[in-house]
């Protein structure tokens, strides 16, 4: 039969065992042997921990829990019990003063002030109940504002994230530019990314998608390589995952790198389930053909952080990037009202110099054939000229040249 995975508790109750435990990411990671991300996702649901790791997990939340536990057992317990004896002299040397909390309980130690006598008729033990004040409500803090929002989420994915796409690129230029832009996209959409489910997986898509565009072999700066890596270890594994196709080697990344689900896997490279698994297999085996000491996915995911943080590379600060979003912003609106408004213009003068009606335009003079030519006037006969001299003498002048004659 097949064994069923160990129950694990919701995520936020995750992180709320590890907090009461003042346990840090960092202290979780290294006992399960995984990376202060992988917990976070682990944390916030976006991740399952699978097979040993899933066991080891849910031990060590058990265990929290059961301290978790004793710690709220104590804090219900009623008030301890301080037995002060009236009509006893006092002894100088020795205060009254209440039972120090074990460190579980959280509450400050408290005063013991001896009650007023009620009664002085021979000695008598009274029980007085110690008031344990309850705990001051945490002070709320104010809320972060957008720029302070964004400066955490840069401080905490920046530095991974140009690792990151370096593994992806095998430039540390094109890693460096590839999460500024992405951060800068997300300064610009800040409404939309504040509120979103994962803001870090907005930013890592987003990143990947900038430093696996084809259009960067077209750059000239990008045209010759880059130095490869000190160690020949390092630089062999690099060279095998520049060998594979760009959607196995995020994948790949993806999962054995960074820890993720292969659904969330298959979501963030916009590929099926089933897809996302083929790519992952055909990957392993294409680094397992050459470098047969990373067959096993935990040595892979070690090797890969390895390489990954062998190469000092560092993000620009925050601040720097708020900046440039913003110029980036304004430059490309600037852009925009003046290519509209050469549009606009360019119509009005059209419409202006247009013509009202359609003339037909003057055709080219063309040669006929077949006529014979004019020929000039020549000289008037007799009768031509006997003729013109009576229509000169007979035209009247006046009204009367509208009157015709009678014959």
């Amino acid at each position: 039969m097949t064994q069923s995975p160990a129950p694990l508790p919701p995520p936020p109750q995750r992180r709320h065992l590890r907090e009461a435990a003042s346990l840090t990411q960092d202290q979780v990671a290294e006992r399960m042997g995984v990376t202060r991300e992988t917990v976070h996702a682990w944390e916030s649901g976006r991740t399952t921990p699978r097979g040993r790791r899933r066991e080891a997990y849910a031990k060590l939340l058990a265990s929290l829990t059961k301290a978790d536990m004793v710690t709220n057992t104590q804090e219900a317990a009623p008030p301890p019990q301080v037995t002060v004896r009236l009509n006893q002299k006092p002894n100088p040397g020795r205060a009254v003063s209440a039972p120090t909390p074990t460190p579980a309980t959280r509450t400050p130690a408290v005063p013991v002030s001896t009650p007023t006598p009620v009664s002085t008729h021979g000695p008598a033990a009274v029980s007085v109940p110690v008031p344990v004040p309850e705990t001051e409500p945490e002070t709320k803090s104010a809320p972060l504002t957008p720029a302070q929002a964004f400066d955490a989420l840069y401080a905490f994915c920046a530095p991974a994230l140009v690792r990151q796409a370096y593994l992806l690129s095998g430039r540390r230029e094109l890693a460096r530019e590839s999460v500024e832009r992405a951060f800068q996209l997300a300064w610009q959409r800040w409404p939309e990314v504040a509120v979103d489910r994962d803001p870090a997986g907005w930013v890592r898509a987003t990143a990947y998608e900038y430093a696996l565009s084809p259009w960067h072999r077209f750059r000239p700066r990008y045209r010759h390589p880059e130095p490869p890596p000190a160690d020949a270890s390092d630089r062999a594994l690099l060279d095998v995952l520049l060998t594979l196709p760009a959607p196995y080697r995020r994948t790949l990344l993806l999962y054995d790198g960074i820890g993720l689900d292969l659904p969330e896997t298959a979501a963030e490279t916009e590929a099926s389930t089933p897809a996302a698994a083929n790519r992952l297999l055909n990957a392993r085996e294409a680094v397992a053909a050459r470098l047969p000491e990373l067959a096993s996915p935990a040595a892979l995911h070690r090797r890969l952080a390895e390489v990954a943080s062998a190469e000092r590379l560092r993000a620009a600060e925050p601040a720097t990037v708020r900046v440039g979003s913003e110029r980036r912003a304004r430059f490309w609106t600037r852009a925009a009202i003046a290519f509209t408004v050469a549009i606009i213009g360019a119509t009005a003068l059209t419409v202006r110099t247009a013509p009202t009606r359609y003339e037909p335009p003057v055709p080219p003079g063309e040669t006929v054939r077949g006529i014979p030519p004019r020929s000039a006037p020549g000289t008037l006969s007799q009768a031509e000229l006997d003729l013109r001299a009576k229509l000169r003498s007979g035209i009247l002048h006046g009204p009367q040249r509208l009157i015709p004659l009678a014959e």
